[in-house]
């Protein structure tokens, strides 16, 4: 088992998600900001929008985790606050992004379907690296499998699987993996995108379809009734997705 504190300085200790999280938050906005100079849009625009957009996720993020998993905070309603002991949730840190950003473009008057062409590839390439913080805290995996199964992947991965006597699905590896492959497709359509927004609108429909399938065989899921909301909302964002991309091509093509 991997030990999640990377370096213990006193009564600091710096956690390697804490590490592998602000590696892809900045790994992201370096590749946004050269996106920005490529594509004739002032790069200190991402720069300034980003002190707004990476706490708005945390907070989205974790609203939406404490939302759907109120009866854990029903009787310390003070301990939704602490984001420390876990529980933040990806859909809701797109969400309190996504409303900083729109409050960001239509502040400055810059497009808001070229600024998300420009996010997008930072965004899932960020998600990829973040779910290995996830491997880390032994979080966010699936049900259980063999040990013939898990003999499959490398030992590291098989080791920190091992949780409790019991070997389980590295579904963060699923979506890792996932992720990254959306990331090269939205990196080599973007010198063919036909308008502004397709790349958005194709994360929106390849992440979601990944997330919707890698969902299904985790554990942890938060859950609406009979349903888990992670596949919930990847059905309607693939749907936003690809109504976009029709309303996009229906239009005479230009490009972005």
């Amino acid at each position: 088992m991997i030990d999640p504190v990377a370096v213990q300085i006193g009564p600091l200790a710096v956690r390697w998600y804490g590490i592998i999280m602000a590696t892809a938050f900045l790994l992201g906005i370096w590749l946004a900001y050269r996106r920005a100079q490529q594509n004739n849009i002032d790069p200190n625009h991402i720069l300034n929008m980003v002190t707004l957009i990476i706490p708005a996720s945390i907070i989205g993020a974790r609203l939406y985790y404490v939302l759907f998993t109120w009866e854990n905070y029903r009787l310390d309603p003070l301990e939704a606050l602490a984001i420390w002991h876990g529980g933040l949730a990806i859909h809701g840190g797109i969400i309190g992004g996504l409303v900083a950003g729109l409050f960001y473009v239509y502040r400055y008057g810059i497009s808001p379907w070229q600024t998300a062409d420009i996010i997008a590839p930072s965004l899932i390439l960020g998600q990829a690296i973040g779910r290995w913080g996830n491997f880390i805290n032994q979080e966010a995996h699936g049900g259980p499998v063999t040990e013939q199964f898990i003999n499959i992947f490398p030992d590291f991965i098989k080791n920190q699987m091992f949780i409790q006597g019991q070997y389980y699905h590295p579904t963060f590896l699923y979506e890792s993996l996932w992720n990254l492959m959306v990331f090269i497709i939205l990196t080599l359509r973007w010198p063919k995108k036909k308008a502004p927004g397709e790349i958005a609108f194709l994360y929106l429909i390849l992440y979601s379809i990944g997330r919707f399938f890698v969902e299904s065989l985790r554990t942890d899921s938060l859950m609406l009734g009979p349903f888990r909301v992670a596949q919930l909302v990847s059905v309607v964002l693939i749907l936003i997705g690809t109504a976009g991309l029709y309303l996009l091509r229906r239009k005479k093509p230009r490009t972005g």
